[in-house]
């Protein structure tokens, strides 16, 4: 029978709903289709006596014990808005209280009946868990009665038996259910806002914690239900509250000072000591799991700062609450209390932007970011369509920009955040604190350019990178002298502080990165100038041009054409082979050439001329 979580999951969906006229009619419909399930509808008039429930009913079918608490639970969304009201800015009054109380002590009676049938366990088969839970809400809406009536010191003792009892449940059920969140809703949205506010009306301290309260208020004379519960945990009931705050809040003992700089205030609020605590609790926590995983993954770590993010958040919130309650009571800014406030205000708000800024130096990875490295990108375990295994392929530029944009993000809510520090209480006056909030921007500002610069790079632009380069340089030389040292032991978790090495190291980054890029851009420089005085057209390269003699000087980007591309060239002209009879070659014998002389040329005209042959072939070539 998990009772809370039954009324919870309606309270939610009247919430969600909005209209409590609409989501009574919607209970009404619920409880008639349940009791004609039941066969327990009543028939002929309407207003016949009906057959009451018992145990045995309960034992062989659960369904009537939801058919018992519609009307209570209907009655406790209405008590949700009544103290929303009285706590608020106006109470009900009149003939809307007296309804109020009246549909609330309705509800009463079908919760006290609920628990009576309950506690037969052996005709029911209830679980001692259930009949807790049963007495739980009951008391519950005891302390909604005695909240509306002004009855402060019996809404105290019926909200404290809740919360002992839900403590207890949420010991007993919360590793094996998982309800622990459930009750620690429960308690914190109602049941301690209505504790805190009784006690406020009864003039009790506000140093004293809830379970202080509860210790001293809870009715355990002839109470077998507080007894029960004490059969688990017998420490529920101690003055100090030890066990309670450590099932609850995670925390055994809950700070009396804070110290913020030179000074050491009182904590004036129990609330904000309790947050305190548990963030001491988160911080070990944390320190503990870096430690012992020191190779772990940069988002696995930055994961495990939300433990201790949630718990600095509350305090905060809780000393805000503090100093708008005594501002509503027209406590003076010059009050003591006021001041103790105030003070804590800038040590929590402080503490929640150093963790806060941890948490992003994390994220950007080595040295906060100043070293880009790539990221590893996993082998493919598939095979490939020829069944050999897959390539590893390079991390893409667009990728390696959106890490870049990622990266000026962090580092542009770091710098808000030490903005927003500026408007805290005291801060402003303190000149030691604003040198040092300058030191630590200026070094962030400084990351911030860097990463931009890299961005720019990655996409060709150098002039552009070596602009953002040097205004980094600027800004890590007045980041170069050390903020003050951590007081704390958790500085080795980089939450807000700067060290000298971290500052020079960057420091030397950037002027390594300002010398190379200054000579690429140099070099843009004279190839810019030298395309500038080229001439238009494109001449052969220097060596088929060596009997020239170049005026402007010798073009050493057009020395030769490479890779070499295929030419025609001239072999074997056609002159050679008309000149072929002409021409002595080495090896050929030397034909005499015949002279007209008048002895040989009788000889000539003696001797028959010989037959000529037909000329062969085109053109009169012969073969």
């Amino acid at each position: 029978m998990d009772i809370t979580r039954f009324i919870i999951s309606r309270r939610d969906k009247a919430l969600l709903v909005g209209d409590y006229g609409l989501y009574r009619k919607q209970l009404s419909r619920r409880l008639l289709v349940v009791r004609k399930k039941l066969n327990y509808s009543s028939k002929g008039r309407k207003y016949n006596p009906k057959t009451p429930i018992t145990a045995e009913d309960i034992g062989n079918n659960h369904e009537f014990v939801p058919h018992q608490r519609p009307v209570p639970i209907s009655k406790c969304l209405i008590a949700s808005s009544t103290h929303a009201a009285d706590v608020g800015t106006q109470a009900v009054t009149g003939s809307t209280k007296r309804h109020v109380i009246s549909r609330f002590q309705k509800a009463s009676n079908y919760a006290t009946l609920l628990v009576t049938l309950l506690q037969e366990k052996e005709k029911c088969g209830a679980s001692t868990e259930s009949v807790l839970e049963a007495r739980a809400y009951r008391q519950s809406l005891r302390g909604s009665i005695a909240f509306e009536k002004g009855d402060w010191e019996r809404c105290l003792q019926s909200y404290s038996e809740t919360r002992l009892l839900y403590t207890a449940l949420a010991q007993a059920k919360g590793s094996s259910a998982g309800q622990e969140d459930l009750f620690k809703d429960l308690l914190s949205n109602t049941v301690d806002a209505s504790l805190r506010y009784a006690a406020y009306q009864l003039k009790l301290p506000r140093t004293m914690s809830i379970e202080a309260i509860v210790a001293r208020y809870v009715p355990r004379e002839n109470n077998t239900f507080v007894t029960e519960a004490l059969k688990s945990n017998a420490d529920l009931l101690q003055e100090s509250g030890a066990a309670a705050r450590m099932s609850m809040t995670g925390s055994a003992d809950a700070p009396k000072t804070i110290n913020w700089r030179s000074r050491t205030v009182k904590l004036e609020d129990a609330s904000t000591a309790q947050a305190l605590a548990s963030l001491s609790v988160a911080e070990a926590n944390l320190v503990s799991f870096l430690a012992a995983n020191p190779d772990t993954d940069r988002r696995a770590k930055a994961a495990a700062f939300d433990d201790v993010l949630l718990p600095s958040q509350d305090a905060v919130d809780a000393t805000k609450t503090a100093i708008d309650e005594l501002t509503a009571e027209g406590i003076p800014q010059g009050d003591p209390r006021m001041q103790s406030l105030q003070i804590t205000r800038t040590a929590v708000n402080y503490n929640l932007v150093e963790w806060r800024v941890g948490r992003n130096r994390v994220l950007c990875g080595q040295q906060d970011g100043a070293v880009f490295e790539d990221e590893t990108v996993k082998k493919p375990k598939k095979l490939g369509a020829d069944g050999k295994s897959r390539e590893v392929q390079e991390e893409s530029l667009s990728r390696k920009l959106n890490r870049l944009k990622e990266r000026v993000v962090l580092y542009e809510s770091t710098l808000q955040s030490l903005e927003s520090v500026k408007e805290l209480p005291g801060v402003l006056a303190d000149e030691t604190l604003m040198n040092d909030l300058e030191v630590k921007k200026a070094y962030f500002s400084s990351l911030r350019c860097l990463a931009i610069a890299r961005s720019h790079m990655l996409q060709g632009n150098t002039r552009n990178s070596l602009a953002l380069l040097s205004r980094a340089l600027d800004l890590s030389s007045q980041a170069s002298s050390p903020s003050s040292p951590s007081k704390s032991g958790t500085a080795a978790l980089s939450k807000l502080e700067v060290t000298s090495a971290q500052a020079d190291s960057l420091k030397g980054l950037l002027e390594r990165s300002v010398l190379q890029y200054r000579a690429l851009v140099e070099l843009e420089d004279l190839n810019s100038a030298a395309s500038q005085n080229r001439p238009s057209f494109n001449p052969s390269p220097m060596v088929e041009r060596l009997d020239e003699y170049p005026p402007e000087g010798v073009d050493l980007t057009n020395l030769v054409t490479y890779p070499p591309k295929i030419q025609p060239i001239p072999v074997k002209p056609i002159f050679l082979d008309v000149a072929w009879n002409y021409i002595d070659y080495p090896g050929r014998p030397k034909k005499g050439v015949a002279t007209a002389t008048s002895g040989n040329a009788e000889e000539t005209a003696s001797k028959p001329e010989p037959r000529k042959e037909a000329k062969k072939g085109w053109f009169g070539f012969g073969r």
